[in-house]
């Protein structure tokens, strides 16, 4: 093996390396607001069990699961904030 085959191997190990790290990056984001989207709506179900009792609710629609699932725990608090100035 010369030198040249060396080199090829080097720069392919590298490639191969960035072309993952391509990848990765969005399935770290998506697997990210995936979990925000779980925890959020879990947090939204908990909120309106408890806050039944105390007739405190936020209805759950497409605008409230939005702001719930991609922002998570600030956005559920958001959602209180919203709800107890409106």
């Amino acid at each position: 093996m010369g030198i040249e085959y060396i080199a090829y191997f080097i720069l392919a190990i590298f490639l191969l390396f960035v072309v993952v790290k391509i990848f990765s990056w969005p399935l770290k984001v998506l697997l990210s607001l995936i979990g925000n989207a779980i925890l959020g709506t879990v947090l939204l179900f908990i909120l309106n069990v408890i806050g039944g009792a105390f007739n405190f609710y936020i209805g759950i629609n497409i605008w409230t699961a939005l702001i719930a699932g991609f922002f998570g725990i600030p956005g559920v608090i958001f959602l209180i904030i919203f709800k107890l100035f409106l």
